[in-house]
């Protein structure tokens, strides 16, 4: 398969992918409105996309070395577009959460697609590589906020940026079809023991690992705790007009891209165990700053300071553990989908939960709660990593 084609279908889905996880925190207020959905129902909402990402990374882990990467990679883009334009239609929240689950059962998929392609295709080149990845998923939460802001301009309704969304996941669908007609088939390898199913369990007994999916939850948890509930909290809590929350909100996917983007650089001066615990400690610090702040420079700021700090942070690490073990690399992904996916289940649905019954300002602190998590995971992490990093260090020489 041409690498620089297939390089490309896979950052274009997952600058798509971003744009399509991060929409329904910035809509949701649209959406519970339209549908009628309580704060129960929206965590509900994210909650079985959660859970959704969970069975699909299981199955995807375990199995999809088994078929062509980028022929399977075309029909999930387009399964992709046919759920969005399911739940642009619907008149009642019931199948919107039909939908959800159904969304992040495909999509966490094909992240387990690009995070397995890219670490193959790019070996000598793979933490670079998955960060300017992840850097496109990030890139397309920095999009999706003015992309929402513009359609709205032209008519005030939540389906139509779904309805655009989709097309564009038909075009890519299209595009993936095309690469894995053109080139060899990339997902049936050469080597017999590559063709079998990969075992979880083999993998989660390792501590390095054990604490990888750890600090999974954490980052998880952070990440769309915060880009689900931020602008709800901005304009509930806090007294934000909806344009004002959109955009204090874009200083977090500001801080994702950048941090996406020049990791890599850093790499020259830090090992990679010293980064992770810097991004992390950055990243805490700023979501203390977003629960305790009012002024929405200092808002501005802090979702500055967790983009910044969590952005590199899951390329960081699931390329550190590619590193050790490359075979095992659909259920390192698999494995990190699901903790993430754990994460966003409780963060998610906790603060809706929570904001059930107390206010959204006081369920905000799950964020915060989920930054120190992933701290102390990251921290048990880098040291595994550290050791692990210097035996084999001392295997080669």
């Amino acid at each position: 398969m041409n690498r620089r084609t297939a390089t490309s279908v896979i950052f274009i889905g997952f600058f798509l992918l971003g744009m399509v996880f991060i929409l329904w925190g910035i809509m949701l207020p649209d959406l519970a409105k339209t549908l009628a959905m309580n704060e129960l129902v929206s965590g509900a909402f994210f909650t079985l996309i959660s859970i959704g990402a969970i069975a699909g990374a299981f199955v995807g882990g375990k199995y999809i070395q088994k078929f062509d990467f980028m022929s399977l990679f075309a029909c999930l883009s387009l399964s992709v577009a046919g759920l969005l334009l399911f739940m642009a239609s619907v008149s009642h929240w019931h199948w919107l959460l039909v939908g959800a689950f159904l969304l992040g059962f495909i999509s966490s998929s094909l992240f387990t697609i690009g995070h397995t392609m890219i670490a193959r295709l790019h070996a000598s080149r793979r933490s670079t590589m998955m960060g300017l990845m992840d850097f496109m998923f990030s890139l397309g939460t920095l999009a999706a906020p003015f992309y929402i802001s513009a359609l709205y301009l032209l008519e005030h309704d939540w389906r139509w940026p779904l309805r655009w969304l989709a097309i564009a996941m038909v075009g890519l669908a299209a595009y993936a079809w095309y690469a894995a007609r053109r080139g060899k088939k990339f997902a049936i390898p050469t080597q017999p023991q590559l063709r079998k199913s990969l075992s979880y369990g083999e993998v989660i007994k390792r501590p390095i690992f054990f604490f990888l999916a750890l600090a999974a939850v954490g980052y998880g948890a952070v990440e769309f705790g915060n880009a689900n509930w931020f602008v709800s909290y901005a304009q509930q809590g806090r007294g934000f007009t909806g344009e004002e929350a959109r955009m204090v909100f874009a200083f977090f996917t500001a801080g994702m891209v950048i941090s996406r983007l020049g990791f890599s650089t850093l790499l020259r001066w830090l090992s990679p165990h010293r980064l992770m615990l810097i991004l992390a400690g950055i990243m805490a610090l700023g979501a203390f700053i977003i629960k305790l702040a009012v002024e929405p420079q200092l808002m501005s700021l802090g979702n500055l300071l967790v983009g910044l700090g969590l952005g590199a942070l899951f390329p960081l690490m699931l390329s550190s553990a590619m590193d050790i073990d490359s075979d095992k690399g659909p259920i390192l992904s698999g494995m990190c989908v699901i903790g993430s996916s754990v994460g966003v289940q409780l963060a998610s649905f906790g603060t809706g939960f929570w904001a059930s019954f107390s206010s959204i300002n006081t369920a905000f602190w799950t964020v915060p709660i989920g930054a120190i998590w992933l701290l102390v995971m990251v921290w048990a992490y880098s040291r595994y990593l550290k050791k692990q990093l210097h035996q084999l260090n001392n295997t080669v020489e």
